[in-house]
């Protein structure tokens, strides 16, 4: 970024906003989206690029150009096979998933990064905001723009701990990674503990901070009270750290719990399976359920569901190994041994309610129009140091 830019961004003119972002259905759609819509009624030029297709013909679900590629262009058509090796190879096949995912992911992130200094005329931005660790690669190739990076959760235990990456492979990518955060001018997380964990874990200082959190759009359709309850889980089924066996596990134990989402979950696997549906269905049901690895990112993490069954006023079940639970009111611990007892008390109605208000309370802390307020502030020069949050261990 360069002087005359940095002026321009506090110079309360409407400014011109890059979001590159992979759009998949789920929740990496999610914010991106809130995101343009926060800008766009604060009155700025908000131009949001799809790169979920970037080698395909299409972007269009299970048509035959999402099969095949899009372009004659070499770096297209690198990328394709680069997909193409991907499936082949570190998808369902253990020992190539495990040895060869590192040099696949390395290998997209290179290719995204030219590809995409070739094809968005970046400096024709105030700020370009990227939403993905694949494409993020292109903030670091020379704009005249601000930078921002909204980055997920750490990429390198991310896909270590999805079983993708040799010891040696993570500690090589976490290195990388690390060196990558650091050099990023303005640096956020889905989610602000994931902040501290890459502080933590990775060592990196914090200095460029800019904390988005997640949020949502609290509903005005909030869920009722039934008994017995019914529980939801709506979410992506796939990644390992979804931890589809402990879903299986916990309806066994209880008959009332739906899923829905995708890709469909073996059907050995015993779950009572409603395909996809919209938010609103939601409100049809007394709790929202989360289930995770117990691994130390997913412990010190979050999902994105979370904040979609706050939205709604559902209290949230969460495994009583997730940590900061004081960030999300209206969680309500479980574990494995304890879980129908814990629904069990859900299933008084005035338990319910408390809970429930507890959850949309903290929806309404938790609304998008807050959580982005940080960009607002950034773009119209008013950006204080006071905003950026506090590096761990401060006093």
């Amino acid at each position: 970024m360069t002087e005359t830019t940095a002026n321009n961004l506090g110079s309360g003119r409407p400014k011109r906003i890059l979001i590159v972002a992979q759009l998949d259905g789920y929740a990496n759609s999610v914010k991106p989206l809130a995101i343009e819509r926060y800008l766009r009624e604060c009155g700025h030029d908000v131009h949001l690029v799809d790169t979920y297709s970037l080698s395909r013909a299409s972007n269009v679900r299970g048509s035959l150009g999402r099969m095949i590629p899009g372009s004659l262009h070499p770096g297209k058509l690198a990328l394709y096979a680069n997909d193409v090796v991907s499936k082949l190879f570190t998808r369902t096949w253990g020992f190539g998933r495990r040895h060869l995912s590192y040099h696949v992911l390395m290998t997209d992130h290179r290719l995204r990064r030219r590809l995409l200094k070739e094809d968005l005329a970046l400096d024709d931005f105030d700020l370009v905001i990227c939403e993905t660790p694949y494409d993020a690669g292109v903030l670091t190739t020379g704009t005249s723009a601000e930078t921002l990076y909204d980055c997920p959760n750490p990429w390198a235990d991310e896909v270590f701990h999805e079983g993708q990456l040799t010891r040696r492979q993570h500690s090589k990518f976490r290195r990388w990674e690390t060196h990558f955060l650091e050099g990023m001018e303005h640096l956020s997380f889905s989610w602000e503990t994931y902040g501290r964990y890459a502080q933590a874990q990775y060592g990196i200082s914090g200095r460029n901070f800019l904390q988005l959190n997640w949020g949502c759009t609290p509903s005005a359709n909030r869920a009722r009270f039934a008994d017995p309850p019914r529980v939801v889980y709506m979410g992506s089924l796939s990644g390992r750290f979804i931890n589809l066996p402990l879903l299986a596990r916990l309806t066994r134990q209880y008959p009332h719990i739906d899923v829905y989402g995708g890709p469909p979950p073996d059907p050995s696997l015993g779950l009572h399976y409603r395909g996809y549906a919209e938010p609103e269905v939601l409100a049809d049901y007394q709790l929202g359920l989360i289930t995770c690895t117990q691994d130390l990112i997913r412990q010190e993490g979050f999902s994105a569901k979370h904040l979609q069954y706050l939205a709604r006023g559902l209290p949230v079940l969460v495994p009583a190994w997730r940590r900061h639970l004081d960030l999300l009111r209206g969680s309500v611990p479980y574990t494995e041994h304890d879980f129908t007892a814990v629904v069990g008390a859900l299933g008084h109605e005035a338990k319910w309610r408390t809970t429930a208000d507890e959850a949309y309370a903290q929806a309404r802390q938790l609304d998008w129009n807050r959580t982005l307020e940080p960009l607002e502030r950034l773009l119209d020069g008013t950006l204080q140091d006071a905003d950026m949050p506090r590096a761990a261990g401060a006093g």
